[in-house]
């Protein structure tokens, strides 16, 4: 009798190990494959996740397809930026019928809530170009507004799915940690926290802070790594962009952008404007393009041709080229891409160190 009891205890648990192992996943569908990547990292075996933009596609001019439409019909988590960058979604989110997914809904994260977006219009006309009315929605060039975008992702895996809480908590403060070492060094965040060394980079006090103080008899300047190191040497210089699409990575790292090629978002370039735009990169020495590869290479070489600059071409999303298969590669290359080209054009001093740069 005891043997048959524990028998069936045995078989009883077996199938509660394998109910649990083979319950269904969340479906979760992104706008962007930034979002999918932070998705996964966070969702880990627990969801599924598709993006519906290729890395090297330009996200305010997709057309949505059916499959588009098939792809969130059956979704579970639908996220999105939350702002006017993806125009076309409504469109793919009524075709297909789910309700769950929509704006306000439970389904829905918007990835850019509680971010303080830049450049919101002040006068809303067709001839300021593509305007965007909420500010600018690249956010995703910033590595400190892609982590609130991880914690707004990771809360909404989690109210689809609490069984899951802990889980996706843990994942994501793996990722926040990964954000912060990256960004400013293990040891400046040893020290002061990854939040407050984010919003003091945000303010743009950052340098200033960690050069007026110390701890113990090194300056805090001294203990700074990651990528804000690395990107000292190009703080202050002045930059060319195809668009507007690089702000937020410009505040970071404190690039100047002296203008775009586009004369206005979304304005193809004019003969003009073009003129206007070598004279003053001449004038002012200015060596850099920094440009997202979905757009004219042609363009921007013909400007960097004429002004002696060097064109630096990258992916703007996850997977948009070789060596950008996760965000944390991308922005790496973003940075190596830069530096190369700076060095190329003797814009950088040797021996630099972040204490001597502002």
């Amino acid at each position: 009798m005891k043997k048959t009891i524990s028998i069936l205890l045995i078989i009883v648990l077996s199938i509660i190990t394998a109910s649990a192992s083979e319950a269904p996943k969340l479906n979760v569908v992104t706008t962007l494959p930034d979002y999918a990547y932070f998705a996964q990292r966070i969702g880990g075996n627990r969801v599924t996740v598709h993006a519906i933009v290729q890395g090297n596609q330009d996200a305010h001019f997709i057309r949505p397809k059916p499959s588009f439409v098939n792809m969130v019909r059956n979704a579970d988590v639908l996220i999105s930026t939350g702002l006017d960058l993806e125009l076309w979604l409504p469109t793919v989110v009524n075709k297909s019928g789910n309700t769950h997914i929509r704006s306000g809904k439970t389904g829905y994260v918007a990835a850019s809530h509680g971010m303080t977006l830049l450049e919101k219009p002040k006068i809303m006309s067709r001839s300021e170009g593509g305007v965007h009315i909420y500010g600018n929605p690249h956010m995703n060039s910033s590595p400190i507004m892609m982590r609130i975008a991880a914690r707004n992702i990771a809360t909404g895996l989690i109210k689809n799915d609490p069984e899951g809480k802990s889980y996706y908590k843990e994942n994501l403060q793996t990722l926040i940690n990964e954000f912060d070492t990256d960004l400013f060094g293990e040891k400046l965040v040893q020290l002061l926290g990854g939040e407050t060394l984010c919003k003091l980079t945000e303010k743009g006090t950052l340098i200033s802070f960690l050069k007026k103080n110390k701890y113990g008899d090194t300056q805090l300047i001294d203990y700074l790594g990651g990528w804000l190191k690395k990107m000292m040497p190009l703080r202050g210089k002045q930059i060319v962009t195809y668009h507007k699409n690089w702000v937020y990575f410009e505040r970071i790292f404190g690039l100047e952008e002296a203008g775009t090629v586009e004369p206005k978002p979304g304005i193809p370039p004019s003969a003009q404007h073009v003129n206007e735009l070598v004279a003053k990169m001449r004038s002012e020495k200015i060596h850099l393009i920094l440009a997202a590869n979905y757009f004219d290479e042609q363009k921007i070489r013909a400007v960097a041709e004429r002004t002696n600059a060097e064109p630096v071409i990258v992916p703007l999303y996850v997977g948009g080229s070789k060596n950008a298969d996760t965000y944390f590669q991308m922005v790496n290359l973003w940075i190596n891409k830069l530096l190369n080209a700076a060095e190329k054009k003797g814009m950088l001093t040797s021996n630099i160190s972040p204490g001597r740069s502002e």
